[in-house]
């Protein structure tokens, strides 16, 4: 099949299409906005810390599904926890996440 790009297009798409290591890591970044439970949970430590309890009582969710999605926000590096004796809070590690969640609530029209 030919291309009919210029060469100068092909280099930039090849330059810019990420691959490797780096797609890997943005897939996985993505997949953070890919459930509803999480959605849920970022939107809610958007607002304030919480443990899971808090998480699970406002949300209407079980505890295992908030600790289990809650494990897996923290190894995507999304929360960061603070022990305050036996209770563990939970907060977003960067507003950059609740910009890119109202980034696609504007995307949406909302």
């Amino acid at each position: 099949m030919e291309i009919l790009l210029d060469k100068r297009l092909q280099g930039l798409v090849a330059e810019y299409v990420p691959s490797g290591e780096i797609l890997d890591d943005l897939v996985g970044f993505f997949s953070i906005f890919a459930d509803y439970t999480r959605l849920k949970m970022i939107s809610a430590l958007a607002i304030s810390e919480m443990c899971v309890s808090d998480l699970s009582t406002l949300l209407g969710l079980n505890q295992t599904t908030v600790s289990h999605q809650l494990r897996l926000l923290k190894n995507l590096n999304a929360v960061k926890t603070k022990r305050q004796g036996k209770v563990v809070f939970y907060s977003l590690r960067n507003e950059t996440l609740n910009e890119i969640l109202l980034k696609g609530v504007e995307f949406l029209g909302y």
